[in-house]
Order: structure tokens, then sequence, then C-alpha cells
């Protein structure tokens, strides 16, 4: 073993400074830096051992590999050399002489390039000091590892996205009418049906003598003094705006803005999981390579709290088991006979079953639940404030218990099905995420069939009216009820379950409690509710513009809220998800709410009538046609461009270009696992001969 270790990395590896650092938490910022270096050095060596056919071609590309690494090791600063002293004293001597070599302009852009690279340095750590908790998140980091840490990370994330969506809707919708009595602008607010009962959108502001529960009941649903204000949708109602120096369209720039938050939150998205694709992508590990992995180098060298240390021993263990239960698993399937095969099939077919059951009873109780509340609301009957309270949040009562009973379900009834330990957690997942995005829009299809439904006459203004003046205002108040809900269910979850139970484990020992335990942060559980609120926050936008701030501000407040209950009241996972380590799962899992999201919205602006009696698109049939009719309003070459663009010439080019671009990139990794499947041979042959030559 020794013999095999004992290699002259010299003689094989160029001289890389990150292999003489320890994995702690200033090497990985190293890394972190040097991230774009490490890209190049990359490419750079592709190119080296990309052709075996020729010898000189990668002889040079060997030499100019050096070249470039002797080149960046001269530039870097002495003191961030993995070297002893006296090794560091010897390499500044060594270009103190060099130095002298230097004729006048040399060493003045010697020292400019260093002047600029400390200058480069500086704002870089300057700017990364004015990250959003980064003091915090560090510290983190340092007690829990880099499992943990990955999820207020995304929470980070989550709050910034939601900044820059509310910026949006702020600048280009609400900002324009905020300044209209500080300027000298005319507003228009055409209505070709004024008069009629479409145009009718009589006030929920309570009059008279308020009592003080009215106004928390308004505050919690939305309605009230809350409805007719910045908030919704509903507040709007305005056509264009006439500027003396011109005309600005609020019903174009709505519907911008909501497509732009949109885009924005598919690329940022889709640019952050990149990376994390990019490593499974070409990650092709056999059951040998993956026990060598956990073994000596799975060990989290941030970990710094002895007890945080002994959860991820037994993290590593139950991987190892659950690898070791996998390869078990795979030998009985081997070894299986038909009749069993038929047997476990069987069995899978009656047990999925009764998931769709419980499935479509949850979906039709939230479907009763969200008829029931707007038939209440509907009626304005009042009983008290907490009948009242429960009327108004019933939807959300009944999607959170779904939610909260269902995965229970799934636990046990995957237990049953005989699948191997790490595909039973990826299917329950998988389970947890299809009930929780589709609750959501089964309450929107729960809406939008009494909104389109006049029952046996046609809808005279294209929905109804006698149910829903302004439905859109109806369904903003729904997506925010459903995020303060969830925001109030996450806090009490913290408060009355959480806290409790570790004061019971903690001071009172017994059987039960020994059993009971402690609380675990389980990291995907914790991402599907965030993920869950996201989804609402996507969908809620185009009708409250101001929800991406309110869950700017959740978002803010989860975090302190999750980083005490994970401080004070729980402890790290003993069975983490592995891909909870890694951005790409969490992305992956908001993919797919953001494609969830773009349903409703896309059906609502391009499908169902907007509301006559509020917002800006009174003028319109759809949300859709203020688009359409300001194309109408350009030059006949602008037209022709954008005609050329919806054609289906364009379409089915533009899809053939993107299968080969897919193609492309298909075939670049395939090209890439073969590159990295010889480069393990070559180790591999490598350890070998130097066995033999011991």
């Amino acid at each position: 073993m020794d013999s095999v270790f004992n290699i002259d990395i010299r003689e094989h590896i160029p001289n890389n400074p990150l292999l003489y650092q320890p994995p702690s938490y200033d090497s990985l910022l190293y890394r972190r830096k040097s991230s774009t270096v490490g890209s190049k050095r990359r490419s750079s060596s592709r190119g080296r051992f990309g052709s075996f056919s020729s010898v000189k071609s990668g002889g040079s590309t060997i030499k100019r590999q050096d070249d470039i690494e002797k080149s960046l090791l001269e530039q870097r600063a002495v003191r961030e050399l993995a070297k002893s002293m006296k090794e560091k004293r010897a390499v500044r001597d060594q270009r103190s002489l060099k130095a002298q070599d230097l004729s006048d302009w040399g060493q003045w852009r010697r020292n400019a390039r260093r002047c600029l690279k400390r200058l480069k340095d500086n704002a870089e750590d300057r700017l990364s000091s004015l990250k959003l908790w980064r003091s915090d998140i560090r510290q983190i980091e340092a007690r829990f590892g880099t499992g943990i840490l990955s999820y207020f990370s995304f929470l980070r994330f989550l709050v910034v996205l939601n900044l820059v969506i509310f910026l949006l809707m702020f600048c280009f919708i609400m900002l324009p009418i905020i300044i209209i009595p500080y300027t000298s602008a005319n507003i228009t607010q055409n209505n070709q049906d004024h008069g009629s009962v479409c145009s009718v959108y009589p006030s929920s502001t309570r009059l008279g003598l308020v009592i003080f529960h009215e106004h928390i009941t308004d505050l919690l649903s939305g309605g009230g003094f809350l409805e007719q204000t910045y908030l919704f949708y509903g507040f709007y109602k305005v056509d264009k705006i006439q500027y003396p120096n011109g005309t600005y369209n609020l019903a174009l720039a709505y519907l911008l803005a909501t497509i732009a938050y949109l885009l924005v939150s598919l690329i940022w998205i889709v640019k952050r999981s990149a990376t994390g694709f990019k490593q499974n992508l070409v990650k092709d590990e056999d059951s040998f390579q993956c026990f060598c992995n956990k073994i000596f180098s799975g060990w989290d060298f941030c970990i710094t709290n002895e007890k945080v240390a002994d959860l991820k021993r037994s993290s590593l263990l139950y991987e190892l088991r659950t690898d070791l239960e996998e390869e078990r698993m795979k030998q009985e399937k081997a070894k299986r006979t038909r009749k069993d095969k038929v047997q476990i099939y069987s069995l899978r077919l009656i047990l999925n079953v009764f998931v769709m059951a419980v499935l479509a009873a949850c979906f039709y109780s939230i479907y009763l639940a969200t008829t029931f509340s707007q038939e209440q609301q509907r009626k304005q009957v009042k009983v008290n404030f907490i009948m009242d309270l429960i009327h108004e949040y019933l939807p959300s009562i009944v999607i959170t218990l779904a939610n909260f009973i269902t995965p229970l379900l799934f636990s046990v009834i995957i237990n049953f099905e005989d699948y191997s330990p790490a595909f039973e957690i990826r299917f329950t997942l998988i389970r947890c995420v299809f009930m929780r995005l589709t609750s959501i829009g089964v309450l929107l299809f729960s809406l939008w069939s009494q909104i389109t439904n006049c029952g046996d006459e046609p809808c005279l203004c294209g929905y109804n009216t006698a149910l829903y003046s302004c439905w859109e205002t109806r369904v903003g108040q729904e997506m925010y009820k459903l995020t303060v809900f969830d925001f109030i269910i996450i806090v009490a979850v913290t408060i009355l379950v959480e806290f409790p139970r570790k004061l019971i484990v903690t001071y009172w020992k017994s059987g039960l409690s020994d059993w009971w335990g402690e609380q675990e942060f389980a990291i995907p559980q914790n991402v599907l509710e965030i993920v869950y609120g996201q989804t609402i926050c996507w969908i809620g936008a185009f009708y409250c513009p101001v929800l991406p701030a309110i869950c700017t501000i959740k978002y803010f407040l989860i975090f302190y809220v999750k980083k005490l209950s994970l401080i004070q009241n729980c402890r790290p996972s003993t069975r983490p998800f592995r891909a909870s380590s890694s951005n790409f799962f969490f992305l992956g899992v908001l993919l797919i709410g953001l494609s969830l999201a773009c349903v409703p919205v896309t059906v609502s602006v391009a499908q169902i009538n907007s509301s006559r009696a509020c917002g800006p698109f009174v003028n319109y049939n759809t949300s859709w046609e203020a688009l359409t009719a300001s194309v109408m309003e350009l030059p006949h070459g602008a037209q022709t461009f954008l005609y050329a663009l919806s054609s289906e010439a364009f379409a089915v080019s533009f899809f053939v270009v993107s299968c080969l671009a897919m193609f492309y990139v298909i075939a670049l990794a395939g090209a890439h696992k073969r590159v990295i499947s010889q480069l393990k041979e070559q180790l591999v042959m490598v350890g070998s001969l130097q066995h033999l030559q011991v």
C-alpha cells in the first residue's frame, strides 16, 4: 500500500498548489477565487489528453501547461503559496533577482500589474463582505458543515431573487402611478363598458365604527381596507399615462414586467444550476470508486463542533451502509424469479393506485374547501371572529393539512415497495413535490371553474361578475393568504412543536423521550417548504404586485427562524439526502415550481377574459391583446420583423437549431465522460507500473 502511494508526483502531474493545501475553509475560499483559472487549466488539460495519436502535440501541450502554471505561480503573492517559510524566502529572493534583470519599462509593468491585482483582490473582498448574512452563513458552515450551509445559501438566493422581482414590478408598474401627482402627466382611464354591469366594482372598505379584530381579519385576508390599494391588481385602473414628451402604456408595461420576472427567474436558476448539472453529467462512479471517495475524501473539514463531527461520522456510516444495501439489493434483484417479479410489480401497482387515490382525495378536499370558502365570503354572513377567519383561510388550512399528512403516509408506503434506500428517498420526495405543487394548481382550477362558470346562461362579460367583479384581485387575495398562512405555520411549528420537543427530550428523561429524540433538520423537507412558497409568489406576482416584497420579508425572517431552530432545537439529519450538499437538487425542484407557475399565469393572460371593472386591461378582452395592440402601432418594418419572429417558419428553424445545439452538448458531455474514464485508466496504469517497479 505504501509503495503505491509513494509516487514521485512531479514526474507525472504538474506542480499544483491546490494539492498541498488542506481542505480547510481558507483553501475553499482560494478555490472559489481561482475557479476561472481552474477552468482554463481544465481546458488545457483536455487539450493535453484529447489526442493520443500525436506525441509531439501532446508534449507541446504539456510544456505549455507547465509554462502557464509557472506564470500563475509567479503572479501569486508569496504569502499565498503553500510552502514553508524557508521556501517562501527563497522564492522571494529569486523574484527579487529576476526583477533586477528587468528594464525600467518591465519593472513598471510588473509593479502596475501587482497594484492592479491588489486593487482587484481588495475590491472582491469588499464586495464579498457586503453579502447578505455572510458571517451567519460562515458560522453555520463551521458548526454544521456544507450540507446545511447549502440550504441557507439557497434561502439567501431566494431573498435576492424576490427583491429583484419586486424592483421590476415597482419600477415599471407602481412608480409611474406614484409620481403622477408630482408631474404634469394625465391619466387615461378609458372604459368601453362604462355604465354597464361589467364596470361595477363595489368597494369593500368597512364604513362606520370598525371593530379592532376586523382590521386583523382584513390584514390576514387582504380584504377590506387592503383590497383597493397598491397591493392588488384591481388598484391599477390606468390604461395610459400622458406625459408632455410621450405616453407611458401601463397595460403593456404590466404585461412585459410579468414576462420579464419569469424570464429573469428562469435564466438565473439555469445559470446557477449549470455548475451542478455539469458535475452530475460527467459523474459516473462505480461501486468501488464510490466507497473510496466516501472513506478517503468524504470528511467535511469545515466542521469544528464535536457534536456535529459525531453526526457527520454517523452520516458517513449510514451512507456506507446504504451503498452496501444497494449492492445487496442488486444481487437479490439479479436472482429474482419470474414469480417474484410478478409479486413485487403487482404490489407496487396496488400501492401506487392507493397513492393516487389519496392524492385524488386531497385534491377533491381542496376543491370543496375552496368552493365552500368562496360561497361563505360571497354571502358575507358574519358569525364571529374565529369562524370568519376559518372561512377565509379554509383552503390554506386544507392544503397545509394535506402537505403534512401525505409525506408521513408516503414514508410508510415506500417501505413495502422494495426499492433501494437511495431511490426510496428520491421517490418519496417526488411524490411530496407533486403533492405540494399540484395542490396550488387545484386551488386555482377551483377558483377558475367558478370565475368562468355562469350557470346555464352565457357569461355577459366573459366571466361571472355576480361572484367576482374583479376576479384578478380575488386570485391575488388567495395567493396572499397562502403566503401569510405558510409563514405563520413555519413560525408556529418552530415555537409550538420543535421548542417543546427540545425541552422534553432535554429535561424529561424517559423511554418515550429517548425514542422520540431531538428534531432532525431535514434539508429536503425544508427546501420543499420554501419552494412551495416561491411557487405561490411567482403565480401571485401578476395578481398581487407587492407579493414579491412580502416574500422577501418572509424569507428574511425565515432565515433567522430556521437558524435559531437549527442551533437551539434541531440537530443535523443522520440520514442526509445525497444531493443536499449541492444546490443542483434545490434548483431542480425550484425549476419545476417555476414551470408550474408559468401555466396558470399564461392561461389567465391569454385565455380568460380580463376584468372590465378593474386593472389596466379593461379595454382588452384578454391581457395578451395589450401586446398585439401595441405591435399594431409600430412602423411597418418593425411589425414585419416581429411577425417573422412569431411565424411558424422561425419557430421550426429555432427548434431545429436548438435540437442541434442539444445534440452537440450531449455529444460533448459524452466526450468528457470518455476523457474522464481514460484519465482514470491512466491513473490505474501509473499505480500498477509503480507497484511493479518497486
